[in-house]
C-alpha cells in the first residue's frame, strides 16, 4: 500500500452501534459488513467479542464472510477479553486484535486508581499476549486527546516494543482542536521510537462537531488510518463520518492522499445503515443528506442548472446519487420553474413563463415545496394554459 494512501477503518458494528436503541442483530450485521467490504474499506471492526454471546457470534459470523477487508475484534488490557476476540476472529482471512487503556490523567487515577508506569505495564503486557495470537495487533490509547503526549510518546513505545502494528490515538471526548490534534500526531511521529514500525491512527468522536476535521488534520501530520462510521453514528455526538473523509481527501489532490473507498456505494450503505438501525440521517447531512445536493434559492438554481458545478463541488454521481435536485418553493426563481416544467411536458417561452411563474408564486405561498402534480395544476390553471397545452 502506497505511503500515502489512508487506510479506512471502519467500526459502525462496534462503535456505531453504541447508540442506544440500535442494537444490530448477527444477520444485520452480516448483511451490513459484506457491503462495508464491497464499498473498499481496509478494516471492519467487528464488535465487542468478550461483551456478549450475541456479539461473540457477530464477529465470528463476520470473520467467515469478509473476503478483503481485515476483521477486527476489540478489547481491554484484560487476557480474558484478548484469548475470547483471538477465539472470535479465528476464521477471518486477515484478523486483528485492537486492545488498549486509558492514558489520560483522569482515567489514570479515577478509572483505574493507578499510576502512569502501572497502566505502561498493563499496555505492554496486553499487546503482547494479543501478539501470540495474531500478528496484527492495535493498540489504543483512550483519552489520548486529553493525555500529555510525553507520557502517551511512552506509552506508544511500550505498544511498540510489544509487538503493536497500529497506534490508536483516540480524542475520546472529542475535546481537541484541529491545531492541537495534528499536533499530537506530528509530536508522536516525530518522537516515539520505532514507529516506523508502526501506523498511527485517528479515532476522533464529535461532541464538538470536529471530528472530521481533527481526522483530516491527523493525517495531514502523519496518521496513516481513519477510523469512522457510516453516517458518522456512534456515542453521544457520535464519530467520525465515514463518507465526510473519504471525500474531502478525494476533493482536495493536492492533499495527495487518497483512500481505497469506491465512493459510488457511499449513498446506499448510509441508507443501508440507516434503515438498519432505524436512525434517520439529518437531510443536512454532509454527502450522503436528503439535501446535500438539493437547491431551492432561485439564485442557486439558476446557476446549478446553467453549470452544475457553480454551486456543487462534488458530481452526486461519484457518492451514488442519481442527480441533483432542483426543489421549488417561494424562494424559487422563473429558472428552476421552466426546468422543472420542461421535465414534466412543458416547454414554456419567456411570455408564458412570466404568466405560468405568478400563478406558481401564489401556490407556494400556500405549500411548503411544489411537486410534480402541483405543476400541472399550477400551469393548466393560467391564463396561458390554452396556448401551451399542445406541448
Amino acid at each position: 500500500m502506497s505511503k500515502n494512501t489512508i487506510q479506512i477503518f471502519d467500526t459502525t458494528l462496534r462503535d456505531g452501534e453504541q447508540v442506544p436503541g440500535c442494537k444490530l442483530n448477527t444477520e444485520q450485521k452480516v448483511v451490513i459488513a459484506k457491503q462495508l467490504d464491497l464499498l473498499g474499506v481496509n478494516v471492519i471492526e467487528a464488535g465487542f467479542p468478550v461483551s456478549s454471546p450475541g456479539d461473540f457470534q457477530s464477529v465470528e459470523a463476520i470473520s467467515e464472510i469478509v473476503k478483503n477487508a481485515t476483521v477486527c475484534g476489540l478489547t481491554r488490557a484484560v487476557e480474558n477479553d484478548i484469548k475470547v476476540a483471538a477465539e472470535a476472529l479465528k476464521t477471518a482471512k486477515t484478523p486483528r486484535i485492537h486492545t488498549g487503556i486509558g492514558t489520560s490523567d483522569s482515567h489514570i487515577k479515577f478509572k483505574f486508581k493507578s499510576n502512569r508506569d502501572a497502566i505502561i505495564d498493563r499496555a505492554f503486557e496486553a499487546v503482547k499476549y494479543a501478539k501470540s495470537f495474531v500478528e496484527d495487533v492495535e493498540f489504543y490509547a483512550e483519552d489520548a486527546g486529553r493525555t500529555e503526549n510525553e507520557y502517551l510518546a511512552r506509552v506508544c513505545e511500550a505498544a511498540i516494543k510489544a509487538g503493536a502494528t497500529v497506534l490508536n490515538i483516540p480524542d475520546t471526548t472529542g475535546y481537541c482542536l484541529p491545531s492541537e490534534y495534528g499536533a499530537k500526531i506530528k509530536y508522536l511521529k516525530e518522537n516515539v521510537k520505532g514507529i516506523e514500525n508502526a501506523i498511527l491512527s485517528c479515532h476522533c468522536h464529535n461532541d464538538l462537531g470536529l471530528a472530521t476535521a481533527n481526522s483530516i488534520e491527523g493525517v495531514i501530520n502523519g496518521a496513516r488510518q481513519i477510523e469512522c462510521t457510516i453516517n458518522g453514528i456512534g456515542e453521544r455526538a457520535g464519530n467520525t463520518a465515514l463518507e465526510e473523509v473519504v471525500m474531502v481527501l478525494k476533493q482536495h489532490p493536492y492533499l495527495n492522499l487518497d483512500t481505497s473507498i469506491n465512493t459510488k456505494h457511499l449513498y446506499g450503505i448510509s441508507q443501508l445503515v440507516s434503515e438498519n438501525m432505524g436512525i434517520y440521517t439529518q437531510p443536512n447531512k454532509a454527502i450522503v443528506g436528503a439535501n446535500a445536493f438539493a437547491h431551492s434559492s432561485g439564485i442557486h438554481q439558476d446557476g446549478v442548472i446553467k453549470n452544475r458545478e457553480t454551486y456543487e463541488i462534488i458530481d452526486p454521481k461519484d457518492v451514488g446519487v442519481t442527480e441533483s435536485a432542483i426543489v421549488l418553493t417561494a424562494r424559487s426563481g422563473r429558472a428552476a420553474l421552466a426546468y422543472r416544467a420542461k421535465n414534466v411536458g412543458y416547454e414554456l417561452t419567456k411570455l408564458q413563463l412570466d404568466d405560468v411563474y405568478a400563478n406558481f408564486l401564489s401556490f407556494a405561498d400556500r405549500k411548503k415545496e411544489i411537486n410534480d402534480h402541483d405543476i400541472h395544476q399550477i400551469i393548466e390553471t393560467s391564463k396561458v394554459y390554452q396556448q401551451i397545452k399542445s406541448a
